[in-house]
């Protein structure tokens, strides 16, 4: 009998040795345990005080020749440690950024030999957790490829999800809100005809970033963060389980990621809250990308602009010179359509206009030669970047821009040819260098190449790291166009002020357009991974169209002044034409005013779908600016202004929507009007349908 005891006790003490004790780190109400399950697979679980946010879920990866991270693997050890400190980003909504966590790395390794190793390190915040799986130095693992990551977030219910379709080559579609249980993406992508690309083969599938609600009030996110040699992650849904499980965008030949260790892959976040304004307030994605890579960052600005762009939009003018590269004049020149709108005399227009308003740049597209032949033929060499069309004198608009003290801003669409580009970097940017062009807009319409890669993949991610890199060489700033969705690099690359990669204001020029809820879930969504170039501030939101008299932008006037304000980007443009703006001076004042670099930002109510009200301070300056913003339901949105200064007097410049304002029947009517507040004041904005209100805060000076 005792013999039999004793063997009990032994194989209860062997199978306790198998299976560790699980692992936590915690912060505040979040709190992350790892384990391993009786097979020898690692798993993770997320709660938030109480209720639970991940239920316990796995996590792998899949090498190519079975050496990958699936199972079963044995704990070797574990350590623990605390980071709070703080550091200050070189442009951003926030002065100076807290950095608090508790680190758990958890040591994994094969148990048969040779005993491959991976970390998984957890990073658990105030408002959630960050993970990512890092492959040591080490003899028995050098080159590896993978093809498959097992990573879940296994839900506990049936969430309300605001997503996209999981596409491989683009963000630009409509967000659609449904449970979990009812993804379906097929119907979307097959009414999108204006999205020409290739869509992964998942009706299930989801774009990242995800914003989720819980009917128990939790908020949460799932993004990644620091997505570097490797490719985006997307997101399958189980529709009976709620379990969201990692896809990765495929490389041309069907894998994933090659790699050698030492290798790391992005982290996946969680950012989590009972306050949907904390969702927005996050600065976790950014916390975990690594610091600046760049030094000597005195060169980087931000800017507001106009440009030859939204003209082109709606059919006024075109990006060609010419109807084709086959129609030429008996000298063999090409012979022009009369409709190019980046000619000397139209950009020299825009020039006078930023110098008059003080905007410091003027984006001209269309100026150099190779736009008829540019889209739909998955051809390499289209541009060269450096020759213009002979309508476009370089040198000229150079030095007359410097004499007006307003910079122009270089366009390269590269067609999806990324590897014409890259061809052609150094060059090109030294092109910007010699006639003084400091900032680049990119574009990468169309299928990439090379064949078979796609914007989301592993090769591309690193190719825009490559241009921001080759860009912060020659002092040039970046705002990148179809590329990936951001991920927080906008710290290690400060240089890379924004992209665009979501459904943009364009989207009002050519097609039926965005509704007005499309901007209140932007914040929670395309927003969460760093600045947008979303192109705010159109003034003439109906019949601006050549091809269709009936569209219209879907907001009002003064929705479009507060998008400044909610949508942050140090990179802002007032994408109209001057003569729309020049009809209205008294609203475009705000446009002036508003500044894109910030000390402080309070985001002061938000709810996914409904509204958002977001204030700012100037950096440097006691003045703050306010944007608030409504879906297609009128609203009354009272204000606190505790923000402000103690003691001090401001005067409050609120532009409104008028009495009769309506995004579909008026949406041009706007109000001005002026208060002097104080930090006890209360204001009540009243939002139209499709509305929005802005309102600047300068100190009153003080009576002598």
């Amino acid at each position: 009998m005792k013999k039999y005891l004793l063997l009990l006790l032994l194989a209860g003490h062997q199978a306790a040795a198998q299976t560790p004790a699980p692992l936590t780190a915690h912060l505040d109400k979040v709190k992350l345990t790892f384990a391993l399950s009786a097979d020898g697979r690692p798993t993770y679980a997320v709660t938030y005080g109480t209720k639970p946010v991940v239920n316990t879920s796995r996590l792998g990866l899949v090498f190519q020749d079975k050496q990958g991270f699936d199972g079963p693997l044995t704990l070797t050890g574990s350590e623990v440690k605390d980071v709070d400190e703080t550091w200050q980003p070189v442009l951003g909504e926030v002065k100076t950024i807290r950095n608090h966590y508790q680190q758990l790395t958890v040591h994994l390794r094969q148990p048969a030999a040779p005993g491959r190793r991976v970390d998984v390190v957890f990073r658990v915040f105030a408002d959630g957790v960050g993970f990512r799986y890092e492959l040591p130095r080490q003899l028995a693992l050098g080159n590896c490829v993978v093809t498959d990551e097992l990573t879940e977030f296994a839900l506990p219910a049936d969430h309300q999800a605001f997503w996209l379709p999981a596409d491989y080559d683009t963000n630009e579609y409509l967000y659609t809100k449904s449970r979990l249980s009812a993804v379906d993406n097929s119907a979307q992508v097959k009414n999108s005809t204006e999205i020409a690309v290739r869509v992964a083969p998942d009706a299930q599938g989801v774009a990242t970033p995800l914003m989720l609600k819980a009917d128990n009030g939790l908020y949460v996110n799932i993004h990644e963060a620091a997505q570097v040699d490797y490719p985006a992650m997307q997101l399958h849904v189980d529709r009976a389980s709620h379990r969201l499980t990692a896809r990765l965008v495929p490389d041309a030949v069907g894998s994933k990621a090659f790699w050698h260790a030492p290798a790391s892959t992005p982290w996946r976040t969680i950012i989590v809250s009972d306050k949907a304004t904390d969702i927005l307030a996050s600065k976790l994605i950014l916390n975990l990308n690594e610091p600046s890579k760049i030094v000597d960052t005195g060169w980087i600005k931000p800017m507001k602009f106009v440009g030859v762009w939204w003209e082109m939009q709606v059919g006024r003018s075109d990006w060609k010179y010419a109807e084709s590269l086959d129609t030429l004049d008996a000298r063999g020149r090409l012979l022009p359509t009369g409709r190019h709108g980046a000619n000397t005399q139209n950009v020299k227009r825009y020039i006078d206009f930023a110098a008059q308003h003080g905007l410091g740049g003027v984006l001209v597209e269309g100026w150099n030669v190779g736009w008829e032949d540019w889209f739909g033929n998955w051809k390499e060499r289209v541009f060269d970047f450096v020759t213009p069309y002979p309508d476009f004198d370089v040198a000229g608009l150079s030095a007359y821009a410097k004499s007006k003290n307003v910079s122009l801003i270089m366009h390269h669409e590269t067609s999806g040819a990324a590897t014409n580009y890259e061809q052609h970097l150094d060059t090109a940017y030294a092109f910007m260098n010699h006639y003084g062009y400091s900032s680049v807009k990119t574009g990468y319409v169309g299928r990439i190449i090379p064949r078979g890669e796609h914007h989301d993949g592993q090769w591309m991610s690193n190719h825009y790291v490559r241009v921001a890199e080759m860009a912060a060489k020659h002092h040039v700033t970046v705002d990148m166009h179809e590329a990936v969705r951001p991920t927080g690099l906008s710290r290690t690359y400060p240089n890379w002020l924004a992209s665009e990669a979501g459904r943009g204001n364009e989207y009002n020029a050519f097609s039926t357009g965005s509704p007005p809820a499309h901007e209140t879930i932007l914040p929670f969504t395309r927003l969460m991974g760093g600045p947008m170039d979303y192109t705010p501030g159109i003034f003439r939101l109906q019949g601006y169209s050549a091809s269709d008299p009936k569209r219209q932008v879907h907001t009002t006037l003064a929705k479009q002044l507060a998008l400044y304000v909610t949508l942050y980007s140090p990179l802002q443009m007032a994408a109209d034409l001057p003569e729309n703006y020049e009809a209205h001076l008294d609203a475009f004042q705000f446009i002036k005013d508003v500044p894109t670099d910030w000390d402080d930002t309070h985001i002061l109510a938000a709810e996914p779908g409904d509204y958002l009200t977001t204030v700012r301070q100037a950096k440097g300056r006691d003045e703050w600016y306010l944007g608030s913003i409504t879906n297609e339901s009128a609203r009354q949105q009272p204000v606190k202004l505790d923000f402000l200064t103690p003691g001090r007097r401001y005067e409050a410049i609120i532009y409104a929507d008028g009495p009769d304002a309506d995004w579909q029947r008026n949406p041009a009517s706007y109000q001005i009007t002026r208060q002097v507040v104080t930090n006890k004041s209360k204001l009540t904005l009243r939002l139209a349908p499709g509305g929005g209100a802005a309102v600047s805060f300068k100190p009153v000076a003080a009576k002598q």
